[in-house]
């Protein structure tokens, strides 16, 4: 009983006060909370932010197209790769002049950052584009978004968690303060007696 704070007032005692049973029903409340609610909160931001970075990634594979580039001459390697994929590792990809083929037909040429190993004039590589054929990051994959989902629904559900709880623990100081104001005002109506009983006096 001692693992959840405050269900230790449901058992009967001569003593307890209605401070007592209202921690107590305090408690069992805030656990409700958590074990119902925590879940139901991360259900329910974890879908809901899956279902709005599938419709972002369906609207991005809709936007970009894959083509095939050519290199024409190495630029040297980039300062920061804009690729999130790669962006741990800049080092292995190096700008290029490269030419490709943009949606409509029209050649396009322009600086691009080219996969390890495909440096060299003439070598080619694919690219995503978006409609106009400019270079464009790739289009989110179902796995990053169902991944972002999770990450999503642990945070809801752990800020739910530190919710409840500070709303226990800010409830549960103000009984204790009540509860202690409740003594003052005893003792001072007792206190004065106190040890007197019996005396005589």
């Amino acid at each position: 009983m001692r693992t959840i704070p405050g269900l230790w007032r449901w058992r009967r005692n001569p003593l307890y006060r209605r401070t007592d049973r209202v921690e107590a029903w305090l408690a069992l409340l805030c656990g409700v909370l958590l074990l119902a609610g925590a879940p139901w909160v991360a259900l329910t931001v974890g879908s809901a932010t899956e279902h709005a970075l599938l419709e972002t990634a369906a609207a991005e594979r809709a936007q970009r197209r894959q083509t095939v580039a050519t290199v024409d001459r190495p630029l040297g390697r980039p300062v920061q790769d804009a690729d999130p994929e790669t962006a741990q590792a800049p080092h292995t990809r190096t700008r290029v002049v490269a030419r490709w083929t943009a949606p409509d037909g029209t050649a396009r040429t322009g600086r691009i950052v080219a996969p390890p190993g495909s440096e060299a004039p003439g070598d080619r590589f694919r690219i995503w584009t978006d409609l106009r054929g400019s270079p464009a990051l790739p289009p989110m994959p179902p796995m990053m978004a169902q991944t972002h989902a999770w990450l999503a629904g642990i945070g809801a559900a752990t800020a739910w968690g530190v919710l409840v709880e500070g709303m226990r623990r800010g409830a549960r100081w103000r009984i204790v303060r009540f509860r202690y104001a409740c003594w003052d005002r005893e003792w001072e109506r007792v206190g004065p007696d106190w040890g007197r009983t019996g005396t005589g006096s």
